[in-house]
């Protein structure tokens, strides 16, 4: 290639790049939302939500199942890790709560319902014998994302590690 040929070809891509809305740096609309249709995030969500943590190998191969039954793309791996962040934890009506677990949750002021999360963390931190033995049994997506939360008192925040690892959960 020439000199000249060099010139005119970066002149026509400078034209170009000039015309062209600037796409590649801009982040995607739909950034950090499902993609998923919402049948499938749904089994997600019923797969994951459960007491004990399933092998994700497993949850994966139900997954294909239920997709490829209803003609659906089966998701990877990476995005049923991806979904385990996204998945909504419930909210916990105060009223259903061993009495124990509600006195641990005197910084909530009247909350009728807590987030599943939260709960594990005041229970944790501030709650007697009984309040621990529930939050330490609650499922473990609830544990997994309380040890996310900031603001455990050290002892706590190691009883809660003691309960992932026992479980298999970290």
């Amino acid at each position: 290639m020439s000199a000249f040929e060099f010139k005119n070809s970066l002149a026509r891509a400078a034209e170009r790049l000039a015309r062209e809305p600037d796409g590649a740096a801009r982040p995607r609309r739909d950034r950090g939302a499902s993609r998923l249709p919402e049948a499938v995030e749904r089994k997600i969500a019923a797969l994951l939500l459960v007491r004990e943590k399933p092998s994700l190998s497993e949850v994966h191969r139900k997954l294909s199942r239920f997709c490829q039954r209803r003609g659906v793309t089966v998701p990877s791996r990476a995005t049923l890790y991806n979904a385990v962040e996204r998945i909504e934890l419930p909210l916990v009506s105060t009223a259903n709560l061993p009495m124990s677990v509600r006195e641990a949750l005197y910084n909530l002021g009247e909350a009728q319902a807590v987030p599943a999360a939260q709960l594990v963390f005041y229970a944790l931190n501030y709650g007697a014998p009984e309040a621990l033995s529930y939050a330490a049994g609650a499922p473990w997506l609830w544990l997994l994302r309380a040890s996310r939360l900031t603001g455990w008192r050290p002892k706590s925040f190691a009883l809660l590690r003691a309960v992932l690892s026992y479980r298999g959960i970290s």
